[in-house]
């Protein structure tokens, strides 16, 4: 059986890191400018396709399709809504509204997430502040249900809507959440995220303050964290019982410019 070193991935990261040395433009003497993006285009916003993987699924959100079912993997879990500015819901009814609302939207784009070994409607996360003509665009309103959690699914759902921002020319895909949210924060460093810092009272969620922490990978890291994410999702990553031989964020790291240091 064989895997791909996790520090071959890290090092193939680095070559293709450019020198801090050539991130300044010369011919300006005495006043350094950043360096012309050549050969680039402005990428087109999300449209709708379906993002397919092995385990995981990807479809825009809809109210006649996904409310129902997702409704039930939610309910009696109040705490997935703790940091997300709306939610729990107290019924199917009020959550199929809020899918119907918010379903269809260019900005936020909502995608529902099936996981195809448990054959389930088992979770939502969308893409949000797409700004194509800087080439930023944010992955966010990430629910997954605890059913979805910890799975193969819940990762290649996170790997597809990389994959796609990066290929569609995206050069920068970002990850933002409460500060308080360990685990999102913890999530974001295993994908292969780089922490770039604290953003202190950024909003009020709910009536309460929040400091937000920002993540983000650029499309420079993207074919190393490409290898990673297609290693670890191997089959041969996985013993009989579904647990994984190598970790996600030992293959990630070495892609990593910074680590959160609340981790």
């Amino acid at each position: 059986m064989q895997f791909v070193n996790p520090a071959l991935i890290g090092l193939a990261a680095l070559r293709l890191r450019p020198n801090v040395a050539f991130m300044i433009d010369k011919t300006t003497p005495g006043r350094p400018v950043g360096p012309l993006v050549q050969n680039w285009q402005v990428p087109s916003v999300p449209s709708g396709e379906t993002l397919q993987g092995r385990y995981a699924c990807l479809e825009p959100l809809s109210a006649d399709a996904h409310a129902a079912l997702l409704y039930r993997q939610y309910a009696g879990e109040d705490t997935v809504w703790d940091y997300l500015p709306y939610g729990p819901f107290s019924s199917a009814s009020q959550y199929h509204r809020w899918v119907r609302d918010n379903a269809g939207q260019a900005d936020p784009f909502f995608y529902a997430v099936r996981n195809l070994e448990a054959d389930q409607w088992e979770g939502v996360a969308s893409f949000l502040r797409t700004q194509p003509a800087a080439g930023s665009i944010e992955v966010g309103h990430i629910n997954l249900s605890p059913a979805l959690q910890r799975t193969r699914a819940a990762t290649e759902a996170m790997f597809l809507m990389m994959k796609w921002a990066f290929e569609a020319g995206y050069r920068r895909y970002e990850w933002k959440c409460d500060a308080l949210n360990m685990p999102s924060r913890r999530a974001a460093q295993r994908l292969g995220f780089s922490y770039e810092g604290v953003f202190r009272q950024a909003t009020v969620v709910k009536g309460r303050n929040r400091d937000t922490a920002w993540f983000a990978a650029i499309d420079s890291e993207w074919p190393a964290l490409k290898e990673a994410y297609e290693a670890w999702l191997r089959p041969e990553n996985f013993d009989e019982q579904g647990k994984q031989r190598e970790n996600l964020g030992d293959m990630t790291r070495l892609v990593r410019v910074a680590s959160d240091p609340a981790l």
